[in-house]
Formats: C-alpha cells, structure tokens, sequence
C-alpha cells in the first residue's frame, strides 16, 4: 500500500461506518414519523450514496456508504430473541428498504464522476 492510497483507503473506510449510522438513524426515523421521516430518510440515504461517490471520485465510495447501510438494515431487521426489532414489517420498511437500493442503483447509473481525460 502506497501513502497515496492511504487517505483514500480511510475515506472508503470512513463511509462504512456513516453508511452504518445513516441506515440506523434511518430506520428510526422512518418509523416515528411516517411518511415524513421516511421522505427524509431516503433523502439522507441518497445523499449519502451521492456524496460518497463524488467524494471519492469513485463508485466504490458508493459501495462503502451503500454496504455499511445495508449492514445496518439487515442487522436491525432481524430483532431480538424476545421479539423485539426496530423493523414491524409494515408498508413503511419495506419502502425505506426498497427506495433505499433504488437509491443505490440510481445514483451508481446516473451519477457517475466525470473521467479524468488527459
């Protein structure tokens, strides 16, 4: 590994971690404050995803910032062994879910980073 590759390395490594914050909060908010906090989870999410791509100049920032918040949406829709979990199964997580790999797959197609020609 260079110096050079360093910096980069952590920024990869810095948006899985607010990937897994974004998707977190995400799901929290989206479910308090249905369908506004659902709006503005998804809107959260593809920012993330967008910023994380124009960041870096790479759609593997994407990956990072889509992988650490696909962590946090498996993780939490699993629950607990008593029953308890963030995610009921209701219209309003299988949207935020749905709309947050859309997300993903829309900002990976259509906003790719201008290539540096020589």
């Amino acid at each position: 590994m260079t110096t050079s590759a360093a910096p980069r390395y952590a920024a990869y490594a810095g948006l899985l971690v607010l990937g897994f914050l974004v998707g977190t909060a995400g799901a929290l908010v989206q479910a308090a404050w249905f369908p506004l906090g659902l709006l503005l989870a998804l809107l959260a999410t593809a920012a993330l995803f967008y910023g994380g791509m124009r960041a870096t100049g790479t759609q593997i920032g994407l990956a990072a910032a889509g992988g650490g918040w696909l962590l946090a949406v498996v993780l939490l829709s699993f629950g607990r062994p008593e029953g308890d979990g963030i995610f009921g199964g209701g219209l309003g997580e299988l949207l935020f879910l749905f709309g947050g790999m859309a997300a993903a797959v829309i900002c990976a197609t259509v906003g790719r980073p201008p290539q540096n020609l020589p």
